[in-house]
């Protein structure tokens, strides 16, 4: 049966490579000639200006970082104007508010979170309590302003 079906396909090609051959004879093609070429006069192109581009701020990265600091913008940076923007920052470890950090208030986060990682109690972080402390990835801030 199966003979029967394979000559019955050999055949069937053969027939559509013969009608193919027989239909597929090359004809030339009866587009029209390109019209010749005509000569123009040139005209002469006037360019505008381009005007000059914006000029980037001249500020180097130190003088930029110095303006940050300079927050009077009287030329000078002075301690108070240097430790002003670390004053939230202590006084949030600072726990007892005493003026003074102590080792244990200045790694109190760090002791909390070993803490709070170490779910077994055991006083020790295995790799996957360990894990459990990784910082949290931030949000990507889109490339554009347009959100």
């Amino acid at each position: 049966m199966a003979r029967f079906f394979a000559g019955v396909a050999s055949c069937f090609l053969l027939l559509t490579g013969a009608f193919l051959l027989w239909q597929g004879r090359a004809q030339e093609p009866s587009a029209p000639k390109a019209p010749p070429p005509r000569l123009a006069a040139p005209t002469p192109m006037t360019l505008t200006p381009i005007p000059n581009a914006p000029s980037a701020d001249p500020k180097s990265k130190e003088e930029k970082r110095f303006a940050r600091a300079d927050k009077d913008e009287n030329g000078r940076i002075t301690l108070a104007e240097l430790v002003e923007p670390r004053r939230k920052a202590y006084a949030k470890l600072d726990i007892n508010q005493d003026g003074r950090l102590s080792f244990e208030e200045w790694a109190v986060r760090t002791i909390d979170k070993f803490e709070d990682a170490d779910a077994d109690k055991s006083k020790w972080l295995s790799a996957p309590e360990y894990a459990s402390t990784a910082p949290k990835p931030r949000p990507k801030k889109p490339n554009c302003a347009c959100a």
